[in-house]
């Protein structure tokens, strides 16, 4: 019973509406939705039903009560509909209360000005059709505006929860930078100290600017292109001192290009070229990555003259991943895996 009492609860009976408030920025965000045609067509298709209908019930009753009838049937039709957009572009308390008390104020002024121009029998037969009708129209407005509420809020949580699962996907695609790659470069460089290999030094500056490289994209969703290829430079840099001559890469990219991608993309697509195409292979093998703008798109290549794909090849998690955080970021970009004869070349575009 207390909660009923509460000052919020009383105020909802004087100051009805949802209490969420939406910033200009949530309404672009999650409040596009176009008002339903349909409910126009379901309106006016009632108007032209109802209009043989109350001149048979009003027959008998004067023009006058059939003209009346017929005009505030149509201006109340309008008028709702009017205002039934104006609170589905903006569903605000504010709004839906100034509409409710104004609707509220020109039936009074309409009753008045009948009663003084001599309806005032007319009125008392018609009070219940007359509060019927606008407790009717004020219900609609109030149960379009929570519904909309509703619906702008169900669509907020929707894309919170694709953004969070989005930076999920990008802290696991980080986690999963191959460890073994981690693993293997802390064990070379491990034997190189022990055995005073003079390329100990420079392994270990690449894979400390490697690893300052990789770290951010725990807390990333985007980054630059720019370091997004500075973090593969380093990856083939610490690679080409592992494999030495049995690797050869080229990066053919311009800077400054104006190019955000999920972070990792392009390095998985270079680990997966380096596993597959250049690793399996004793005389190793070459790489080159190449980007460039094409018809207003953005098109990224990484390609290897290794044995290329296997008949029946799978995507691997690493792949997939990628796949679906491309998706998740840009609905419209691709990436496609094809034989390069020799080798296999990877395109992603966005």
């Amino acid at each position: 019973m207390s909660s009923l009492l509460s000052p919020q609860h009383i105020r909802q009976w004087f100051y009805p509406g949802p209490m969420r408030v939406f910033t200009t920025e949530e309404m672009a965000k999650a409040g596009t939705q176009p008002w339903p045609v349909a409910v126009d067509s379901y309106v006016a298709v009632n108007l032209l039903v109802l209009l043989p209908a109350m001149v048979w019930t009003q027959h008998g009753r004067g023009w006058l009560t059939q003209a009346l009838w017929w005009g505030m049937l149509c201006a109340l039709s309008v008028s709702t509909l009017f205002v039934a957009r104006s609170l589905w572009k903006r569903p605000t308390r504010a709004r839906l209360n100034l509409y409710c008390y104004g609707a509220t104020l020109v039936v009074l002024a309409l009753i008045a000005l009948l009663i003084r121009e001599g309806h005032k029998d007319w009125l008392v037969r018609e009070n219940v059709s007359i509060v019927v009708a606008l407790v009717g129209v004020l219900s609609a407005w109030w149960m379009l505006t929570v519904f909309r509420v509703q619906q702008i809020e169900a669509r907020l949580r929707e894309l919170a929860d694709q953004e969070a699962a989005l930076r999920l996907q990008t802290r696991l695609a980080a986690a999963q930078i191959q460890p073994h790659f981690l693993f293997n470069t802390l064990a070379s460089l491990q034997h190189w100290v022990d055995t005073g290999d003079a390329r100990a030094a420079q392994l270990l500056r690449d894979f400390t600017a490697y690893l300052r490289a990789t770290l951010p994209m725990f807390e990333r969703e985007l980054q630059s292109l720019d370091d997004e290829i500075e973090m593969v430079r380093r990856y083939l840099a610490i690679m080409q001192a592992r494999l030495g001559s049995r690797l050869v890469f080229r990066i053919d990219v311009p800077g400054g290009l104006d190019v955000e991608l999920p972070p990792g993309i392009v390095l998985t697509l270079v680990e997966n070229a380096i596993a597959h195409g250049i690793e399996p292979q004793l005389r190793g093998g070459r790489l080159d990555i190449a980007a460039r703008q094409e018809d207003g798109r953005f098109v990224l290549t990484v390609s290897d003259d290794g044995p290329g794909l296997t008949p029946g090849w799978t995507e691997g998690v690493g792949l997939s991943n990628t796949r679906r955080r491309l998706a998740a970021a840009f609905p419209h970009a691709t990436l496609t895996l094809a034989d390069a004869h020799p080798g296999c070349i990877a395109t992603l575009t966005a």
